[in-house]
């Protein structure tokens, strides 16, 4: 057993809808800087480890250590933020099987809940009230043989798909799937530039030229004083 099986024993058996564990690196209370819940207070609980390295990742922070934690202290401490919008994010989130019935406690407690996911493993069993907002990996991110096509069948009005745009090749490729795939008329869809390395009014101005019908995402967070 590696490294990362051990850290994650014990978290994958099944559990009951009020008890269970979760591997989390962090949970902290902020500016939704992304989706279209963009510019929302939002509770965010990040969960430890990604199976993918996407070379411009901006959290690779959570691919190791994290605190095992209980459904119920997690959730005292989401309640203590007073805020109605919470995002599982990672990392990839989706590693740890016990997030589907945390999810689902979540959405019968009354949150409105998102989960960011990488697009690499099945969406399928996402309870139906949480919105999914999923990458598809273009050629600059390292990982694009890592996308999960068959999710896209399982996704629903209410998500999300984005595509982080690094160069114009991935712009060509991301603008290529989103025809082929008809994703526009399956959920929303989000191009979201490379921090400080794709230019966002480029960007822009390509989606304009292209006439698509599609969300630009600035990361907002980023450039604000908050996590």
């Amino acid at each position: 057993m590696n490294t990362a099986d051990t850290d994650m024993a014990g978290l994958n058996e099944p559990d009951t809808h009020s008890s269970g564990f979760l591997r989390l690196t962090e949970i902290f209370y902020s500016i939704q800087g992304e989706s279209s819940r963009a510019g929302r207070p939002c509770i965010f609980v990040r969960l430890s480890r990604c199976n993918l390295r996407c070379t411009w990742c901006d959290t690779t922070y959570s691919f190791k250590g994290g605190d095992k934690r209980t459904f119920d202290d997690v959730m005292e401490e989401v309640e203590g933020h007073g805020c109605k919008l919470v995002e599982i994010t990672g990392g990839e989130p989706l590693l740890q099987p016990t997030v589907l019935p945390f999810m689902k406690r979540l959405c019968d407690e009354g949150y409105e809940v998102l989960i960011e996911t990488s697009g690499s493993l099945d969406i399928s069993e996402i309870d139906p009230r949480v919105c999914i907002i999923m990458d598809l990996k273009p050629p600059g991110s390292g990982e694009v043989q890592k996308n999960r096509w068959e999710n896209i069948e399982h996704l629903k009005p209410t998500d999300e798909v984005k595509f982080v745009i690094l160069n114009r090749e991935d712009y060509e490729w991301a603008v290529e799937t989103v025809r082929k795939h008809e994703l526009t008329t399956r959920s929303n869809v989000i191009f979201s530039p490379v921090h400080g390395v794709q230019d966002a009014h480029q960007l822009a101005n390509w989606i304009l030229e292209d006439q698509l019908n599609v969300r630009l995402g600035l990361q907002i967070h980023k450039f604000l004083d908050v996590e």
